[in-house]
């Protein structure tokens, strides 16, 4: 793997993404696809690479996190790129398709997760979209609540290249003590939309089949400790469908972007 001093924006940018999020086949394409040569992202705190991705004739990108160039943490262990994969899972269990397929993948470094690189060809993130997007915020915002996302800053959401909301960077996820750190309390004190309490109802039914098959593959990336309080998060969420507050500025995460 090649690692350079910058992240090569402008190849990236100009080569061709011919598989989109929402593609039916786009979560095969990050199973199977060879991985090629990437960079070392400059900005991230764990070792993060962006590689190039090749099946066939299909070409793209991906965001490579390998287990071993995690930053230890006091209060999450080691493997939270199985946090990615677990959070993409659930969004497919709820139906909102927020974020990009993420798969654990052997690499170059080792295991880690893959995750299908978006490139939108815009500048959008929480603070662009704010006034703009509120609906597709909020259920960013609700999804948040129920992953107990520890890192939601405003530059992890943004417009995918057909203009849905996707949100990146969720290794800070699924704690089971309450740890929702975001950018996003515009909706604090408001009640959950219907429609999403819906999908949390159906999904709550599907982690509670006595099967389990439906969220196999989420229950295999997670604890039982961890799985327990979704189970209790989405319980609460029914029980008192009201948008939370934030506690203290601790509760926002720094630097917002």
């Amino acid at each position: 793997m090649t690692l350079y001093e910058g992240f090569d924006q402008e190849r990236i940018a100009s080569t061709s993404h011919d598989v989109s999020p929402s593609d039916e086949k786009a979560e095969d394409f990050v199973r199977t696809a060879e991985i090629g040569d990437g960079w070392l992202h400059p900005r991230s705190s764990n070792y993060t690479f962006v590689v190039e991705l090749t099946d066939g004739a299909r070409h793209g990108f991906g965001v490579y996190k390998p287990e071993k160039g995690e930053t230890p943490l006091w209060d999450f262990g080691t493997g939270l790129y199985r946090r990615e994969c677990a959070t993409y899972e659930l969004s497919k269990l709820l139906g909102w398709g927020l974020v990009p397929p993420t798969l654990e993948r052997q690499g170059e470094a080792g295991v880690g997760s893959l995750q299908l690189f978006v490139s939108s060809g815009n500048e959008s993130n929480f603070f662009t979209l704010q006034k703009s997007h509120r609906e597709d915020l909020i259920r960013m915002a609700v999804f948040d609540m129920v992953v107990n996302n520890a890192d939601r800053k405003g530059g992890h959401c943004f417009l995918g290249p057909e203009g849905e909301l996707l949100g990146i960077d969720h290794g800070l996820t699924f704690h089971f003590q309450y740890k929702l750190r975001t950018v996003i309390w515009d909706f604090a004190g408001d009640v959950v939309p219907e429609t999403l309490l819906t999908d949390i109802k159906t999904l709550q039914g599907m982690l509670c089949a006595d099967d389990g098959a439906s969220a196999a593959k989420l229950t295999a990336l997670i604890d039982d400790r961890e799985m327990d309080a979704l189970r209790q998060r989405l319980e609460m969420i029914l029980v008192n469908p009201v948008m939370p507050r934030p506690y203290s500025r601790h509760d926002i995460p720094y630097p917002p972007l």
